[in-house]
């Protein structure tokens, strides 16, 4: 199969997708554009804006993909009967927080770092969407390391679960015996 072969198969597989979102049909009917064209044009805007960062927009770019894409699959995550998604989406907060601080307190060595928004829209969908499932690769490699140093409590890891349900334990004890807490 040639190259273009593949394009075209992957725009077909793309169109099939959008199928789902009816607004997009309607939008497709107006201008005479294909869906799956508009949406692949909108990303590449969107990508080129953030790539040349004008005014700063490629920022508010980088974080806004941090947050809109994640936030939808966690808010399908929070819907769902497992825990397995809930899990992976809570790992994606917590390493999205970690980076965000540090890159909060590194931001004048950043700025000199040519294209580092647009890495950062890569990093972000790397680690939020489902098929790579990075952020459970960088929590294991790089936060869980470094909190496990940070969260010591007398030479053991606190379990913060088993405290608060004995202190749980303890106020309903107290409260159904008459003692005092």
């Amino acid at each position: 199969m040639s190259y273009q072969d593949q394009i075209f198969a992957g725009i077909s597989k793309l169109d099939k997708e959008l199928n789902k979102y009816h607004i997009l049909d309607k939008l497709e009917k107006q201008t005479g554009v294909p869906k799956s064209y508009g949406v692949l044009g909108a990303v590449g805007i969107y990508l080129f804006l953030i790539f040349l960062n004008f005014g700063g927009i490629g920022e508010l770019l980088a974080n806004l993909a941090g947050l809109v894409i994640p936030g939808y699959y966690s808010l399908l995550a929070l819907d769902s009967p497992g825990t397995a998604d809930d899990t992976q989406y809570l790992t994606y907060w917590v390493v999205f927080a970690f980076f965000s601080v540090i890159e909060f307190w590194s931001r004048a060595i950043l700025y000199w770092i040519p294209f580092y928004w647009f890495f950062k829209v890569i990093f972000v969908l790397y680690l939020g969407l489902p098929q790579f499932n990075g952020a459970k690769l960088v929590y294991k490699t790089v936060v869980k390391p470094v909190s496990a140093k940070l969260i010591t409590y007398s030479g053991r890891t606190p379990s913060v679960a088993s405290s608060l349900k004995e202190k749980v334990d303890a106020a309903s004890s107290a409260t159904t015996t008459g003692a005092s807490i």
